[in-house]
């Protein structure tokens, strides 16, 4: 069992070109990433909200944590019985992806009353599907991470990929805000 002086929880102000947000970070996972996850988090979350033109301040949080933890999840809240890379919690819900025109009149109840950020969501992501994804797929843990940050992201912003339309418009931007950051496989 990791201590909990162990595991790494940062709560911090992000201020990017045009957005200030606060990302929570809780890493739960005993398997320890050898790579600055804090860092890709942070700049693959403010590329995403950068690219997808969001408005305001967020907040979003986002957890590391092992296959056992995220199968569990995925089976409550997905009734899918095995362990996922990334699980997606949205506090919005979109006409249109990334419309935030109507967010004030309808999600009154999504702005932290502290800090007035829109609470976008969760995002839970497995450490061992990381590495596991990206030895698989022939890139680097780092890369695998940002990539898992920019597809969760943008559900976060309302898009989705159930149909073949909505799939290719979601790896379109998922690329570019990767390749806008500097990750290639």
């Amino acid at each position: 069992m990791v201590e909990e002086a162990e595991k790494a929880e940062a709560n911090e102000e992000i201020i990017g070109e045009d957005t200030c947000m606060t990302i929570n970070i809780e890493y739960e996972a005993e398997r320890k990433l050898d790579l600055p996850y804090e860092e890709i988090i942070r700049e693959i979350v403010l590329e995403a909200l950068d690219y997808e033109a969001c408005p305001y301040e967020a907040e979003i949080t986002v957890v590391l944590t092992d296959n056992s933890e995220i199968h569990k999840l995925n089976r409550q809240y997905r009734g899918i019985d095995r362990p996922t890379d990334v699980l997606s919690f949205p506090m919005l819900e979109y006409e249109a992806p990334s419309d935030f025109s109507r967010v004030e009149e309808s999600y009154e109840d999504c702005f932290n009353p502290e800090t007035g950020e829109l609470m976008l969501g969760d995002i839970i992501i497995s450490v061992d599907k990381i590495e596991e994804q990206a030895t698989c797929y022939g890139h680097s843990n780092a890369r695998e991470l940002a990539f898992l940050v920019a597809h969760s992201m943008l559900h976060l912003c309302g898009y989705d990929h159930m149909e073949d339309n909505e799939r290719e418009e979601m790896e379109k931007r998922q690329n570019k805000i990767l390749e806008l950051r500097g990750y290639k496989r």
